[in-house]
């Protein structure tokens, strides 16, 4: 069985970011077992932690940005790139602004550098998203087709064509990581139109980009103004030309194929996103950031129907880590609002805990919510995970008496199952992050095994 994987030591890499122009510092550092790959930005709050996850996208206009609120991370996938191709499962990834280096605009300075550190093997095993059944993305107005068919490794074939004899129709295909990542993709560059380049040098974008960190491929007739234009814009030395091989300043291909190969490595940071080691074949067609993130949400979607449920022991009388008592003494909450009867495991060094309600057909909310056929309301299911949230930030106070958590939003909530009387509720909450006096939570609730919400929270604390 595979293990999971991290680095040995912190390694950083310093350069300029290819939209904001800004010179940012990268530092990847070693992580626990089933941490997963999370950002932070010490520029601004080092306790929150942005999961690579698909739930945390929050742009796609010039790449794949990540965020909390109004904490974001820009252009990612060649970050998370260079981690899935060299199977780095648990990293975390400090950034003190908010756009990693662009580098050569390919993934090799993070291969490098993630290699400088060294990887080490973990003693968990890797979990991984077996693809068992077709999966499949279409966008006809783009042209956009992507599936996931079964198979008993990670493969991905990628076609282009942008309906442009400036670079005509590529394919390209990766059928083992190991065997070729690093040296067959990782140093494909990014790439783009000179109409394109033009529109975002007036928009005020690609501050940092220049002719060293893309591949500009000629898709016009160019004047000599426009080339005049360029020169001051990128601060060259002198006047850049018009390649013979239909790219700006005659830069020469890695590969003969490299936008494609370029696109597949995108791809590959784009659905890490999924959040777990994939085993399919991946066919892709005309592929982008866009349509990549919805095919990551269909995966996460399908590993989630499969994901092995944690196993929760049920708590008998003896084993609250907190009875009813406790909770008492803790929470301000009182009948009918207090929505947990006990708390079964808690692990503050790991910012876990589990909770437990039992749902009673006394409940005063069944009287009037459905009361032919009684359903939990969502709301309520909500704010039992949230008063369970609250009762890990409460372990670190020294006077409860003096403080109030306030339950302060909510994203991505779901509702997978209702819940009815006779049910026991057990929801498990992990704080994700802290910024100011606000915490932020992921949590589920399961009812016999299976999972019934989720969503993610936020709670502040503050003095009554």
């Amino acid at each position: 069985m595979e293990k999971q994987r991290t680095i040995k030591t912190p390694v950083s890499y310093s350069g300029i970011g290819i939209h904001t122009g800004e010179t940012t510092t990268i530092t990847f550092h070693p992580a626990p077992e089933n941490y997963g790959r999370k950002f932070t930005r010490t520029d601004i709050d080092s306790n929150l932690e942005i999961p690579a996850l698909v739930d945390y996208v929050v742009d796609l206009s010039r790449g794949t940005t990540l965020g909390i609120d109004n904490v974001k991370v820009l252009t990612v996938e060649h970050v998370l790139a260079a981690l899935t191709g060299l199977q780095i499962d648990n990293c975390r990834i400090e950034l003190n602004g908010s756009e990693p280096p662009v580098g050569d605009g390919s993934s090799l300075p993070y291969v490098e550098t993630l290699l400088k550190a060294g990887i080490v093997e973990q003693n968990a095993p890797r979990e991984y998203f077996v693809v068992d059944e077709t999966i499949r993305y279409t966008n006809e107005q783009k042209a956009v087709d992507i599936v996931a068919l079964p198979t008993d490794d990670y493969r991905i074939t990628v076609m282009i064509d942008y309906f442009n004899p400036a670079l005509g129709s590529q394919h390209t295909g990766l059928f083992n990581l190991e065997k070729e990542f690093i040296t067959e993709f990782a140093p494909a560059r990014t790439f783009c139109f000179l109409a394109e380049v033009e529109m975002l040098l007036k928009q005020g974008l690609i501050k940092g980009g220049n002719i060293d960190n893309a591949i500009v491929i000629i898709d016009k007739d160019v004047t000599q103004a426009e080339l005049q234009y360029l020169k001051e814009s990128f601060k060259l030395k002198e006047l850049p030309t018009v390649g013979s091989n239909g790219i700006l300043n005659n830069t020469q291909l890695r590969f003969k194929n490299e936008p494609a190969r370029h696109k597949l490595l995108d791809m590959l940071g784009d659905l890490s996103l999924a959040g777990v080691a994939l085993k399919a074949q991946i066919l892709a067609a005309r592929p982008g950031h866009a349509s990549n993130i919805e095919f990551a949400k269909l995966l996460r979607k399908a590993y989630k129907k499969k994901k092995p449920i944690p196993q929760i022991k049920t708590a008998q009388s003896g084993d609250a880590v907190l009875d009813i008592y406790n909770l008492l003494n803790f929470m301000p909450h009182r009948y009918p609002f207090l929505l947990v009867d006990k708390i079964i495991e808690m692990d503050l060094d790991a910012k876990t805990i589990v909770g437990l309600k039992n749902v009673t057909i006394n409940e005063p909310f069944f009287t009037g919510h459905f009361p032919e056929k009684p359903v939990m309301p969502g709301v309520l299911i909500c704010e039992a995970m949230a008063q369970t949230g609250c009762l890990l930030l409460l372990q670190n106070v020294e006077d409860v008496s003096k403080i109030l958590v306030f339950f302060m939003g909510m994203n991505n909530i779901k509702f997978r199952k209702p819940v009815i009387p006779g049910d026991q509720l057990i929801m498990q909450l992990k704080m994700t992050g802290k910024k100011f006096n606000t915490y932020h939570f992921r949590g589920e609730a399961y009812v016999n095994g299976q999972v019934v919400a989720e969503g993610e929270f936020q709670a502040a604390i503050v003095n009554r």
